[in-house]
Order: structure tokens, then C-alpha cells, then sequence
């Protein structure tokens, strides 16, 4: 079999070859995604007359990057938006939230976040924790919020509080917290509930980790703004950095003059490297969203095979490429972290150790020998040491090599030695 050459017990293999069929049906409408949407990427580069002039590098201020305007154009054709800064100039996906955050939001404005708390790097942006350093609360936003009912929108409660909100806050993903990731679908009915009391309001949604999982995004779902990163899904694993801000022309032209100064705007920004990595990221994203996406559901079936709660579960609708498996103990938790770090391509030599992080209360253990650091999309798995010690398994490249790290955990922790 093709993993017993490579150490992996025969039990195993033949429990991988189960799994393969058992999903063989999640795994087709990842692929009925991925076709539509690759079609879609390559009709916006040939609308665009994307051509080898647009890979050039640029220095200085960056008037009249070619390359950098038509990225943006590209992406927000794509994505189905007015208009989109799709930027190496983000420095994380916190980094494009935050842009956005304070390019719409003033002194005496309401943010609601409809979907819970947030995820935990953009607490202090808003300013519930830490020592403030320049947040949202800081400068005089409001900040509210409308707490998840087993791990569902509360519409009720978005509706009684939405009339006095300026931004309402969607977060798409799970963070770590163990529920569903939010369909375009649920982002509609989110929309459609504050804007019936509300029509002002803006919809702005976290769209981290949800890019080309379905045939459309949240803004053709009453969304006004969207924001994520380039070293997650919309990058194809070949983006070396960057992140994006999409929606409505007048929202991104405000979010643009927070990216760089007032009276400049969109017009600044270089890139010395070019921009060939990410119109290609772009192209190759829907299918590396698919091989995560398939990677995260194979991933999904072996656990709850093995007697583990995965969510969500393998055939279940996929709105992010992100599975939590719950582990009710810590050294399953970490066996997982180790043997995913030790079949990835870069570092497998190296054993994750829990520490803390900027940004985060608990310790964090995190598996990424990844190509770019950081990136999401690359296989990865991370999780707090914390009860009920639930491992976050994203991304893969190659649903291949997805399986043998995920295989190679399931035997470590088989082994319990």
C-alpha cells in the first residue's frame, strides 16, 4: 500500500483507504467548487488582459503601478466587489481587519460583532484587551456585542441591537472556539435581519480562512466590505504576504487612505519583488482551497473513526478549511502537533513546543513547517492548552501528504508511546 513503505502500520493504511471511499462524495463537491471558480479566476485575468507587464517590480512611492491596480481589479472581480486592495502591503490578516476597522468606523460610532467575540488577535485591535496602544476604544468607538446560541446567530438579538450600531462585525471562521464555520447563507440572513431595522448600517465580515470554499463570497450576500489574507486561501500557498479589503467602492476608498496617509490613498505602495507570486497565488487558489479543503475532511473522517469529535464532521457542508478536533486531553493534543510538524516539508526536524503568544491568553502549541511562515493554507494544526484541548487541523497543499501526517498522528497516538 502506498504509506505501509513509508512506516505506516498496515492497519492503517487499510483504515486510509476506508476513509478515501467514505468521502469520495464531500471530496466531489469540493471539486464542483473548485471547477467553477477556477473558471471564474481565469475569465477576470482575461477581462483584465493580464500580461507579463503586470509582474514588474516597482520601487519608491509606486505612482502608476500597473501591476499593483490591476491585482485589485482582478481580486475584485473574483470575489464579485465594487472595488479591493489586494495588497502585499497587509502584513496579516489582523493587519487588513484592522485597516478596515478604522477606515470605517469614527469617534462615537457603534461596532456590533453579531457573531460572539471575537477571535482572539482582534481583541486588542478593539481594545478589550491589553493596554489599548491605539485600539478602536481608544479612540472613542463603541463596542458591542451579541453572544452565539449553541454556536448559532442569536437574530433576535443582532435585531434588537443592530439599530444602533454604525459596523456590524461578522467573523466567518471559528477562531477556537468549537462550531461551524457561517455559510454565505447565514451571512445573508445576518445582513437582511440588521438592515430591516437599520438599512444604514455596514456589513463587514471576517472573511478569513472562507475564500473559495463556495462558489461566491459574502459580498454578493449583503455584505458591504470583506477583509482576510493572502497567506491563507486567496494567496494559493505561492503569496509570500499580503492580505485584501473588498467591497463597496466608497468603503474601500476610505480603508485605502488608512493603508497608507489622507490625500493619498490607493496611489501609494511599491512592491521591489514584483507581483508575479500573487496573480499567480490568485490563479492557483481554488485549487489549493480544495486540496485544504479535502485535506481538512479527510482529516475529520480518521478522527471520528479513531473515537474523536471532529467538527465539523466529514459530510457535513464546508464553509472554511479549518476542522477542531476535540481531544478531551493534552497529550493527544500535542502527539497531533508533533506528527503533522514531522511530515511536513519545512522543519520536520523540529519539535513544537506550547508557548505564549502575542495576542492569545493561554499557551498555543502550533505544528507549520510551512514554505511561508505563518500561512494557513499550508498544512497546519495549533491549538490552546486548554480544556477541552481541541487541535485546529488547516490547510494542505496536497491532500496526499495531508493524509500521511494525519495517518502518522493517528499511529503516534495508537502507540501512546
Amino acid at each position: 500500500m502506498l504509506f505501509e513503505q513509508y512506516g505506516i502500520k498496515k492497519e492503517l493504511c487499510e483504515l486510509d483507504q476506508k476513509i478515501m471511499a467514505k468521502c469520495s462524495d464531500a471530496f466531489k463537491r469540493c471539486d464542483d467548487v473548485r471547477d467553477e471558480m477556477q473558471l471564474r479566476v481565469l475569465k477576470a485575468f482575461t477581462d483584465h488582459r493580464i500580461g507579463a507587464q503586470h509582474f514588474a517590480a516597482t520601487t519608491g512611492y509606486g505612482y502608476g503601478d500597473i501591476g499593483r491596480d490591476a491585482l485589485d481589479e482582478v481580486f475584485a472581480q473574483v470575489v464579485g466587489a465594487e472595488d479591493a486592495l489586494c495588497r502585499p502591503h497587509f502584513l496579516s490578516g489582523t493587519h487588513a481587519l484592522t485597516v478596515a476597522l478604522f477606515g470605517i468606523l469614527r469617534n462615537g460610532d457603534t461596532l456590533l460583532a453579531a457573531t460572539g467575540r471575537p477571535y482572539d488577535t482582534l481583541l486588542p485591535v478593539i481594545g478589550l484587551e491589553g493596554e489599548g496602544y491605539g485600539s478602536l476604544m481608544e479612540y472613542g468607538v463603541r463596542y458591542d456585542e451579541v453572544p452565539l446560541i449553541d454556536g448559532e446567530p442569536d437574530y433576535e438579538g443582532i435585531a434588537a441591537k443592530a439599530k444602533d450600531a454604525t459596523v456590524i462585525h461578522i467573523q466567518r471562521s471559528r477562531g477556537y472556539e468549537s462550531r461551524r464555520a457561517f455559510s454565505v447563507d447565514d451571512i445573508d440572513k445576518i445582513s437582511r435581519t440588521a438592515k430591516a431595522v437599520n438599512p444604514d448600517v455596514i456589513i463587514f465580515v471576517d472573511n478569513c480562512y472562507g475564500e473559495f470554499c463556495d462558489t461566491s463570497e459574502p459580498v454578493t450576500h449583503g455584505a458591504d466590505l470583506i477583509a482576510g489574507s493572502l497567506i491563507k486561501n486567496g494567496g494559493g500557498g505561492i503569496a509570500p504576504t499580503g492580505g485584501y479589503i473588498a467591497g463597496r467602492t466608497d468603503l474601500v476608498e476610505k480603508c485605502a487612505h488608512r493603508l497608507t496617509a489622507p490625500g493619498t490613498g490607493r496611489e501609494l505602495g511599491s512592491n521591489p519583488s514584483g507581483y508575479r507570486e500573487f496573480f499567480l497565488g490568485l490563479y492557483f487558489a481554488p485549487s489549493t482551497t480544495c486540496e485544504a479543503k479535502k485535506s481538512s475532511i479527510y482529516a475529520a473522517a480518521l478522527f471520528d473513526e479513531l473515537g474523536y469529535k471532529a467538527v465539523p464532521a466529514y459530510d457535513e457542508p464546508r464553509n472554511d478549511i479549518i476542522t477542531s478536533l476535540e481531544f478531551g486531553n493534552q497529550e493527544d493534543l500535542v502527539k497531533l502537533c508533533e506528527a503533522v510538524q514531522a511530515a511536513s516539508p519545512i522543519d520536520s526536524f523540529a519539535t513544537p513546543v506550547a508557548e505564549e503568544m502575542a495576542g492569545y491568553s493561554d499557551k498555543i502549541i502550533m505544528a507549520a513547517g510551512a514554505f511561508t511562515q505563518g500561512s494557513s493554507i499550508e498544512l497546519s494544526c495549533d491549538g490552546p492548552l486548554r480544556e477541552p484541548y481541541v487541535a485546529y487541523a488547516q490547510g494542505g497543499l496536497s491532500l496526499t501528504a495531508s493524509r500521511y501526517a494525519y495517518l502518522s498522528a493517528a499511529q503516534k497516538m495508537m502507540d501512546k508511546g
